[in-house]
């Protein structure tokens, strides 16, 4: 009962933190995301930084727009998140287990890491096609959850699906990052603590973020070209440069448009070597401020998380009890 408990707390911790972390910096997701979305020759370019999407939102009086989609990303943020951090402490617990280890290796947690990756992708991956159509969409014209995943097929629904399984990689090498410099540091602080009463050790809010950012940083360098690659994918229209095309023409670029190997030449074509690390400064912005955010959270609620969830056993235990004896 103690295991499954203690796996809860962390699934609800971690998606606590997930959910503030994502609705603080929204704005700045959206922004990152019609960013990348755009594929064109650099002469032609829409946005020619992150700030021409922030200022055309307040141009054109759109400024709420910034926060389309919000409900279904924090819908998918919470739900992923839960079943990243569920899945993660109950297959490292598991391991330990079945192992008779007390801690457990970095080849082992990356494992452990990408298991709990790839399935909270396959459960999550139409709640995250859906924000990312949401939140590429012109300012003031995105649709509900339900009417955008309607419109298309529920193939269409799993767009991107194969490069958010590859994309399993960053959480992994994130957490598990975090996790090994976590270990070190509290390790150090427990001999500094030598002489004195034992009592838990926490990590302070700050270490959490500093740890959080530093672990984020270099997982989304590496695999950035992929996420560039997943918001094309599932982005709400084909933005292309070549106007003159007939409909019949564009229709095929569209279908095209949604394979990787279709996002990959466009990037190319267009942009060249650089397009695949177009809007790399904003992602690693976003990405190392909303992990470092949200570990930093759950650190914070996670002791207060395990007392309500102990105290919540307790009750279910005596109610029970006086229902037997009753």
């Amino acid at each position: 009962m103690a295991f499954d408990l203690e796996s809860l707390a962390e699934a609800t911790s971690g998606a606590i933190g997930a959910l503030v972390s994502t609705t603080i910096l929204y704005p700045l997701d959206t922004c990152k995301s019609k960013y990348q979305a755009e594929v064109r020759a650099h002469h032609q370019q829409k946005y020619r930084n992150i700030s021409d999407v922030l200022w055309e939102a307040i141009s054109t009086g759109q400024v709420l727009s910034l926060w389309q989609g919000l409900g279904t990303k924090n819908l998918q943020s919470f739900i992923s998140q839960f079943i990243y951090f569920y899945g993660y402490s109950f297959f490292k617990r598991l391991y330990l287990q079945k192992s008779g280890s007390k801690t457990i290796g970095t080849k082992a947690n990356l494992i452990v890491a990408a298991a709990a990756g790839a399935c909270t992708v396959i459960i999550t991956q139409p709640l995250d096609t859906a924000s990312s159509r949401m939140q590429t969409s012109e300012f003031g014209k995105s649709k509900g959850l339900w009417k955008t995943l309607s419109e298309g097929s529920w193939h269409e629904a799993f767009d991107g699906l194969g490069i958010s399984l590859l994309l399993t990689s960053n959480p992994s090498i994130q957490y598990t990052s975090f996790d090994q410099l976590k270990q070190r540091l509290l390790k150090r602080q427990l001999k500094e603590k030598t002489g004195t009463e034992p009592s838990p050790v926490a990590l302070s809010a700050f270490s959490a973020f500093v740890l959080g950012a530093v672990s984020k940083c270099i997982a989304t360098f590496l695999t950035y070209p992929a996420i560039r690659c997943k918001v094309m994918i599932q982005a709400a229209e084909y933005d292309d440069d070549d106007d003159d095309d007939d409909d019949e023409t564009k229709t095929a670029q569209l279908k095209h448009q949604k394979t990787a190997s279709g996002v990959l030449y466009s990037i190319w074509r267009r942009e060249g070597l650089l397009g695949f690390y177009k809007g790399l400064e904003a992602q690693i912005l976003k990405t190392v401020l909303s992990s470092a955010l949200l570990l930093m959270i759950k650190e914070k609620i996670s002791k207060t998380t395990w007392v309500l969830m102990l105290a919540l056993r307790r009750y279910l235990f005596m109610t029970l009890t006086r229902l037997k004896s009753a």
